[in-house]
């Protein structure tokens, strides 16, 4: 019953939507049915006389023009292409078994089976219609069930010809945390809404919208001439007064269609996707921690993990050893994964962590010599060691910039190396000459563009103007500035500004093919590399973070150099420091007292309990 009460909403919506495009359409052909009137009538002798000859040719001219108009935006929609989700397409051949789970599913729900599958690297599952012609060529005329809508033959003459069945879009982190089981459960209301797809007035309206949204983004794309611009404009303003009037009624046709997939859904499995929907609220969390704390980094140093899924398992695993609430959900391991469903999962994990980067950081769209794959057993080395010792030198040049004199003793090792102390002796140090440290960063960040292209220096005067803006915010209600002292503000600027230069002074992005035909591999055909990344894991870091973050990969490699530590591997906090095998996990919060409040004395006791000797220089890069 509730099956049918929520097919019965989405198709009256769907009218509802159709009707709005039927207005449309009425009121481009008003002015030629009344100029048609007016020449019929006049050609007959009954209307004639007055103005009417006049009026007749105004409004015969104004048809001609309003469906000029008409048939122009018409076209525009037509051949916008609607928004395609970057995903990675799966072939039958490369996953048989999956396909066969989908199917009998689709013969479970009675519902068409999708017309492909694809994954997405992120923890979300839909359908999505592809049968656009921009998208790709037509479907082939005999085709086996899995690849569109069954039921199509039949009678005498030629068949009809019923639209494709949307794409079935998983998320790949569901196919190597979730158990077989598992994964039928959560794609069971999803695949259900196939059934809705195949109706004749849900898909019109559904092409209908999106193409009203595929025009909306052409006329917002930049054009270069006047005419152009206006021309556009126009049809922007039209499609949008559209979008608007059939916006409600779009989300409703919608919601219908998930209340009927959902509630179609329930004699599926019904017991097993409670278990299975709080697998998917872990992997959200596994997920998300795994992406900022562990893949960024890498994606930072021009690396990126060629096994994000599998890395998902690990971070999960620990997430339920550490977490009550989390206990147990480990225990599954021992079934069967959802990810034995494809023939290579290896390659499948690549090609999508490989998407991952450019979807949340705006990496290559192939690896090269500064975008190579890491494997996790290279990370600590490739990422963690050169992410701590890059940062490390950083500090260092900052400091010279700023003329921050080394130790002088002729007891230590090498005065004149980069060393740890000469770090912690800043930052401690009476702010004495805070004027004259202000005059320094201004002459070392502000007027330094000889040498560089115009572009450059704006870009350099820009980045400077915003750090000396976030130093000003980083101010206390009292007036005080929350880092330790106007040195430690200054250095937090000079931190932002290099940074900033070294990423104006990166390479572009290269775009371009991703994978053959034989490799799975990203559709970069489906979407454009101008927006990259799509989705942003995290806004830029403060000043105080960014020296915060300087200052504790100083600590790190003095650690490492001096008392024998070694770079590791967290699964849920990153890049982590290990001290005989433990890591080390109080290093945080005296670094950050040593930033904001200029107390040094919980780090060097730290040090001191470690063996770590300031003093002596570390290795950079």
């Amino acid at each position: 019953m509730g099956v049918e009460v929520g097919a019965q909403s989405a198709r009256s919506r769907a009218l509802a939507v159709l009707r709005v495009r039927s207005r449309a359409l009425a009121v481009a052909l008003l002015p030629a049915a009344v100029a048609v009137v007016l020449l019929v009538g006049g050609s007959t002798g009954h209307i004639t006389g007055g103005s009417w000859p006049v009026t007749r040719w105004i409004v015969t001219v104004l048809a001609a023009l309003v469906l000029l108009a008409a048939a122009g935006i018409a076209l525009v929609v037509a051949r916008a292409r609607p928004a395609v989700s970057p995903t990675v397409p799966i072939a039958e051949a490369s996953a048989p078994d999956l396909y066969r789970l989908v199917r009998d599913l689709a013969d479970r729900l009675d519902v068409p089976p999708p017309s492909a599958i694809a994954l997405t690297p992120d923890c979300d599952s839909w359908l999505e219609d592809r049968t656009h012609p921009a998208h790709g060529p037509p479907p082939p005329e005999h085709r086996d069930e899995i690849a569109g809508v069954r039921g199509m033959g039949g009678g005498a003459g030629r068949p009809r010809r019923a639209p494709a069945a949307p794409v079935l879009v998983i998320g790949s982190p569901f196919l190597w945390w979730m158990r077989v089981g598992e994964l039928r459960a959560v794609l069971a209301p999803v695949v259900a809404g196939t059934g809705p797809s195949a109706h004749p007035d849900i898909a019109a309206a559904r092409r209908f919208v999106r193409g009203l949204d595929a025009a909306v983004a052409v006329t917002s794309e930049p054009a270069r001439g006047p005419l152009v611009r206006t021309v556009l404009a126009g049809v922007g303003w039209v499609t949008r007064l559209l979008l608007r009037s059939c916006r409600g009624h779009a989300a409703e046709m919608e919601r219908g269609v998930a209340a009927a997939a959902a509630e179609r859904a329930q004699a599926v499995d019904y017991g097993l996707r409670i278990v299975a929907q709080e697998q998917v609220g872990l992997a959200y969390a596994g997920w998300d921690r795994l992406l900022t704390r562990v893949a960024l980094p890498a994606w930072r140093m021009g690396r990126w993990p060629a096994r994000l899924d599998a890395g998902v398992v690990a971070a999960l695993t620990e997430l339920s050893r550490r977490d009550r609430l989390a206990e147990g959900f480990a225990s599954r391991l021992g079934e069967r994964p959802a990810c034995d469903l494809l023939e290579e999962p290896g390659s499948v994990d690549e090609a999508a962590s490989l998407l991952a980067a450019r979807l949340f950081h705006g990496g290559p769209a192939e690896p090269g010599p500064d975008w190579a794959p890491v494997d996790w057993q290279e990370y600590p080395d490739e990422v963690v060691d050169r992410t701590w010792r890059t940062e490390a030198a950083r500090l260092h040049r900052v400091l010279d910039a700023l003329g921050v004199r080394h130790p002088t003793d002729p007891t230590q090792p090498d005065p004149g190396g980069p060393t740890l102390a000469r770090v912690l002796d800043h930052l401690t140090a009476p702010a004495t000459d805070d004027a004259d440290l202000s005059v320094d960063r201004r002459e070392a960040y502000g007027e330094r563009g000889t040498g560089v292209s115009l572009n450059e220096t704006e870009t350099t005067e820009a980045n400077e103007t915003e750090g000396e803006a976030e130093v000003e915010e980083e101010v206390g209600e009292d007036g005080e500035p929350v880092l330790g002292s106007e040195r430690t503000a200054a250095l937090a600027a000079g931190l932002s500004a290099e940074l900033a230069r070294e990423e104006a002074a990166a390479p572009a992005v290269a775009s371009g093919p991703g994978g053959g035909a034989e490799q799975p591999g990203p559709d970069w055909s489906f979407w454009d590399d101008g927006m990259l990344p799509l989705f942003p894991l995290q806004p830029p870091r403060s000043g105080r973070e960014l020296l915060a973050d300087h200052v504790t990969a100083m600590v790190c490699c003095a650690a490492m150099d001096t008392a024998g530590a070694a770079p590791g591997l967290d699964w849920l906090d990153g890049p982590a420091l290990l001290v005989d095998g433990v890591r080390a996990a109080d290093l945080g919060p005296r670094v950050l007292t040593l930033v904001e409040d200029g107390d040094p004395e919980p780090l060097r006791d730290w040090l001191r309990h470690l063996g770590v000797r300031p003093e002596k220089p570390v290795r950079l890069v």
